[in-house]
């Protein structure tokens, strides 16, 4: 390049540009306020990004009836992110209605809540995996009358261990699409109307990064994620006239039975850090501020990094194929330990 530059001479591209700026002066201008837009467009989403993850607070709990009487719902509340949330919207001063199969964790999480918060609590058991229109009808009954300032749709199912859809189990996508996308939808109309009538409330649907980079040998989970995505967009747009608001959390890994990580890192929080990053951040978009989603929020402060870095670089196929390769070696590493553990029987 730099040859042909020298080749060319600077004069000569000089001369080139005046003769541009003359004879079209119009296509210049618009060309310099192209660049000049697109220059203040990049500098104003990243600094709102960096603004809204480490500076600027959520909206308060407050504005959904915390301390105030009103409920949290919260589905698969006995363990990891679920618990998590029900402890501290609990300890922000919601009664809590606690979802989940294990009837036991169930009464025990929801002793636990009261003993620590002196708040009130409900449990419903139901199995998401195999529920029908008897089992929905049953929680709908049971929360029926409730005032749900919040609901936090976090129940969900991976993958055993990456495969290719070809080698996946049925019931393993069965059970998936059911818990992931089904459940999703009908506790969202149950609840939904009375946040309507009250015009108040806060949805949270707890996504992952599987649905904003596909993911290769996990393509049923990953695509049950990307539906949370346009599903919070949809109805985001829908209830924001009630004063409702809806967030598709874009989760990294975080330390959980899900993602079978144990220990925790910078990039991988354990429940606790993430949740309150969550609660503190109600309504600000956070590392999904540079892409523009409108109902998506990626609060933990690594994870909104990252997603800022993915965005920003804008090459998905080479986030896609990097996936892949690492879910090869998960998938090989599952297959040796299942070896081990058959010859050790």
């Amino acid at each position: 390049m730099s040859q042909l530059i020298q080749s060319i001479g600077l004069g000569n591209l000089k001369d080139c540009a005046q003769n541009l700026l003359h004879q079209q002066p119009t296509l210049t201008t618009l060309l310099l306020a192209l660049g000049s837009f697109s220059a203040i467009r990049v500098v104003y989403q990243t600094l709102s990004v960096f603004l809204q993850t480490f500076i600027l607070p959520g909206k308060s709990l407050k504005k959904f009836g915390a301390k105030q009487g009103a409920w949290a719902v919260v589905t698969g509340a006995t363990d990891g992110i679920g618990k998590e949330f029900a402890l501290q919207l609990a300890k922000g001063g919601f009664n809590v209605f606690l979802v989940a199969r294990n009837t036991a964790l169930l009464s025990s999480v929801g002793a636990e809540i009261e003993e620590k918060y002196k708040v009130q609590t409900r449990t419903h058991s139901i199995d998401f995996a195999k529920s029908g229109d008897v089992e929905y009808n049953g929680l709908a009954k049971a929360v029926e009358g409730l005032d749900v300032g919040v609901l936090v749709n976090n129940v969900g199912k991976s993958h055993n261990m990456p495969a290719y859809l070809v080698d996946t189990p049925q019931d393993e996508i069965k059970d998936i699409v059911a818990i992931n996308v089904n459940a999703t939808i009908k506790v969202t109309y149950i609840v939904l109307p009375g946040m309507v009538a009250r015009k108040r409330g806060l949805i949270l649907n707890v996504g992952s990064f599987a649905g904003a980079v596909a993911s290769p040998m996990l393509a049923v989970y990953s695509g049950t994620k990307a539906f949370l995505s346009k599903f919070s967009d949809a109805i985001g747009e829908e209830v924001k006239k009630d004063g409702i608001v809806v967030e598709h959390l874009n989760t990294y890994f975080v330390v959980s039975k899900l993602s079978k990580i144990r220990k925790s890192t910078p990039l991988i929080p354990k429940p606790a850090p993430y949740v309150r990053s969550v609660l503190a951040k109600i309504g600000l978009s956070c590392g999904a501020a540079y892409s523009g989603r409108p109902n998506t929020s990626t609060p933990y402060w690594s994870h909104a990094l990252l997603d800022y870095a993915i965005t920003l670089i804008g090459i998905p196929s080479l986030f896609i194929s990097y996936t892949h390769g690492l879910h090869i070696d998960i998938r090989r590493r599952a297959l040796r330990k299942l070896e081990r553990e058959s010859k050790a029987q």
